[in-house]
């Protein structure tokens, strides 16, 4: 009979039409029937039931409803989140004879803070004659919800003052208040006070300290936390699980999550599944992932929504998007964030056709793309070729109406510098105007600097100064590599002075960047007063320096900074080797070099690169070893690249070995058909040992094949302008000025009888191609 009840109650509620039961009389004979018939319904959560059988107990009898009843009908109105019927509920009690006790009241609080008017629950808050802590933890935890993090803060200690002691619920309402502030000291007078109540063991307030410290990054607060609770329950479980996945300990969270199963006390949920198979996904341990979800299914968690979504989600960063569709096919009800899952799953792969065929599948199941969709999509474009589809994308954003959103309007920027599309980057951030936020300059300046466009980078690092974003270690980075790029040693010492008065230039990482532009400008004192100014250097600021000495030519400087680096027991890394095999090089170090590259692995536990082979080529080819060189790159475990080969056809030329070179020449011809540098270094080698004919040869099959050499450049900067030379250069504008510089130069060092054949024949070149004077003849 309740059955039927149910049903026509049911029916009664969703189509909105005024019924009336045919067993009413049964139920509402009277008042107490009445009134016991509504609670029972509460107790079986059957809340849409409830208020049907409160509008007809409404609309067709006089009955009285007892408090009781009416906190039943306050609490449906609480899990429905309905504000609309809290407050004809409570205008109901309000007109009646019935006088509302404490408890009536609390739930009355309860029930505003829950659907989100904080005036009502103020207002009945502060018309309460009696107040108790289950008033008071209400009235914080609408605060806490709504967020009004501080007006919970000032609450609690006014009901502290007022001496009304705080409980376990109290503490995870308050708690949850000061992780939204953000405020590391706060939270930790909170935590006192924990520890000092007699509620402070009590698994609600500690695992909501573990939840708080976990949002201040506080992980080793949290860990301690979670190991004082004797008895840890699921949850305690799932907020240290969840702490260790999100905060970057990822073999953590897989320990404790196996710990947990070891003890056999609880089952895990989705949610805990879910904080490690994001574990999984930041490991690219698929194995272990695979190996949890066969767990997962065990429990029956397999078709889990929110489990499968963070499944999902790690078989595709870890590049198994077969496995990763597999689950999202079996996910009961896949949602917006199973899609985005998978969608970002594809792009984080950059397999953009891909991810547009899910985005127009998810479109035909009539769900609505949010920002994070089209975001993901966007990062699927990484490349010119997929501009097309990024500038869909950003059609479908403007039709959308999600070009207002920043972080969007970031993420198309940062497509378009992907993209090469540098322009339509410059105009998406200048639409941006005054809404761009740090990401934004930091997108731009970092496509400026990608696309070489120092002088544009400049403008904008100068717009942004002015502006209320202020940089940071990165922007400063980025600016730094522009600076490095242009060889601008005074827009970097312009640049160090203003990172000076910021204060970060005691900043490790920003010291490096800095050292590394002024090695780059040419200014090795300046990077070594930078680097003795240090307290700490750590590993890259060593390898900066030992790399700089080595391409400057200081070798022995070099060899001693590492020396002495490893005196003090610093462990070298792959680019510290590179930079001593380099020095090596320069100062002829041959055995030093080769024993140093033949410990290293052993030694230092680093597995040799292409760069380290070329550095040993180079060091063999330099000191003459040319048929020791070849036979090295032979032996080498991965195939020789053109900068390997070029280190050698370099040496065959100085040493005048034709045939080695030509062998050299002819496989970097085969990696790269129209390498100019490889055919004019042959060229010469034929030239100096006389070969006229292969000379010509080379040089017609140059001409037929459309390949020319690319000329070289410098330039110098000088009051804010950088000037531009290029090799063998007839259209600078001040060209005679600068030969005649030359020619001047010329004399000086013939009248020091500094001349070699090569600067007699470079003469001779530069008299045929700009016809100089006839005085400045060799001849």
């Amino acid at each position: 009979m309740i059955r039927n009840l149910k049903t026509q109650l049911r029916f009664t509620f969703y189509h909105s039409q005024p019924f009336v039961p045919s067993n009413a009389q049964t139920y509402f004979r009277n008042e107490q029937f009445s009134n016991d018939y509504i609670s029972s319904l509460c107790k079986q959560n059957l809340y849409n039931e409830v208020l049907v059988a409160f509008d007809f107990l409404q609309n067709n009898t006089n009955f009285r409803i007892r408090p009781s009843t009416y906190a039943g009908l306050i609490s449906a109105c609480s899990s429905l989140r309905s504000l609309q019927l809290g407050r004809k509920v409570h205008d109901h009690i309000l007109s009646s004879n019935c006088q509302p006790d404490v408890v009536l009241h609390n739930h009355i609080l309860n029930m505003y803070g829950k659907c989100g008017s904080l005036d009502d629950a103020r207002m009945v808050f502060d018309e309460m004659p009696q107040r108790n802590v289950v008033s008071w933890t209400a009235m914080i935890a609408g605060c806490s919800q709504n967020g009004q993090e501080n007006d919970a803060i000032k609450l609690y200690i006014q009901m502290l003052l007022s001496g009304v002691m705080p409980d376990q619920f109290t503490f995870g309402s308050i708690i949850k208040a000061c992780s939204g502030l953000g405020s590391v000291g706060l939270g930790r007078q909170l935590h006192a006070h924990v520890i000092k109540s007699e509620h402070g063991s009590h698994l609600i307030a500690q695992n909501a300290l573990i939840a708080m410290y976990t949002k201040f990054d506080q992980i080793l607060d949290a860990w301690n936390v979670f190991s004082g609770i004797a008895r840890k329950d699921i949850t305690s479980w799932g907020a240290m699980i969840a702490a260790f996945s999100k905060l970057g300990y990822e073999l953590e969270a897989l320990c404790h999550f196996n710990e947990m199963l070891h003890h056999g006390a609880y089952q895990p949920n989705e949610f805990i599944f879910g904080s490690v198979f994001s574990a999984c996904s930041s490991l690219l341990h698929y194995e272990c992932g695979r190996q949890i979800h066969g767990i997962c299914i065990k429990f029956g968690l397999g078709r889990d929504t929110y489990a499968g979504c963070s499944l999902c989600d790690m078989y595709a960063r870890c590049g198994l998007l077969d496995f990763a569709r597999i689950v999202f096919n079996e996910i009961e009800s896949p949602d917006l964030a199973s899609w985005n899952a998978l969608i970002a799953g594809v792009a984080s792969h950059s397999n953009a056709n891909e991810a547009m065929s899910l985005f127009s599948e998810m479109r035909d199941r009539e769900l609505i793309p949010d920002g994070l969709t089209v975001r993901s999509l966007l990062c699927a474009c990484t490349g010119p070729l997929t501009l097309y589809h990024g500038m869909q994308v950003h059609s479908y954003i403007i039709k959308m109406g999600f070009d207002s959103n920043v972080p969007v309007c970031n993420a198309i920027l940062t497509m378009y510098a992907k993209c090469s599309a540098l322009c339509n980057a410059l105009l998406v951030f200048k639409e941006l105007g005054k809404n761009a936020d740090s990401v934004s300059w930091k997108s731009i300046i970092a496509a400026c600097l990608q696309h070489n466009q120092a002088g544009e980078l400049f403008r904008l690092f100068s717009r942004m100064l002015a502006s209320q974003i202020k940089p940071d270690h990165i922007i400063f980075n980025d600016v730094m590599g522009a600076c490095a790029k242009m060889a601008s040693l005074e827009m970097g010492t312009q640049l160090h002075c203003y990172i000076t008065k910021t204060g970060l230039a005691l900043d490790v990482f920003v010291t490096n960047g800095l050292m590394d532009m002024y090695i780059k400008c040419g200014s090795l004192g300046s990077a070594w007063e930078l680097f003795n100014f240090m307290e700490n250097p750590d590993i890259v600021s060593w390898s900066c320096l030992i790399l700089g000495y080595a391409q400057f030519g200081c070798g022995e400087e070099a060899v001693k900074l590492f020396r002495r680096m490893r005196s003090l027991g610093v462990r070298p890394n792959h680019v510290t080797l590179v930079g001593v095999l380099t020095a090596c090089t320069h100062v002829g170090l041959v055995e030093e070099g080769l024993q140093l590259y033949r410990i290293m692995k052993n030694e230092y536990g680093i597995i040799p690169t292409r760069e380290h082979c070329s550095c040993v080529v180079d060091l063999l080819a330099r000191a003459g070893c040319i048929h020791e060189a070849e036979d090295f790159i032979n032996q080498m475990a991965f195939d020789a690249d053109i900068v390997v080969w070029k280190s050698l056809l370099a040496s065959c030329k100085t040493h005048g070995n034709v045939d080695v070179g030509k062998r050299a020449a002819e496989n970097i011809l085969k990696i790269d058909p129209t390498n100019s540098a490889a055919v004019v270094l042959l060229c010469n080698i034929y030239a100096s040992s006389g070969k006229w004919e292969e000379v010509a040869r080379l040089r017609g099959s140059m001409k037929e094949m459309g390949v020319r050499k690319v000329p070289g450049r410098s330039w110098i900067e000088i009051q804010s302008k950088i000037n531009v030379f290029f090799a063998e250069d007839g259209m600078h504008p001040e060209r005679d000025k600068i030969y005649t510089i030359l020619e001047e130069l010329w004399l000086q060092m013939l009248d020091e009888g500094y001349v070699s054949i090569q600067m007699l024949a470079s003469t001779e070149q530069l008299q045929w191609s700009y016809k100089l004077p006839p005085h400045y003849s060799t001849k």
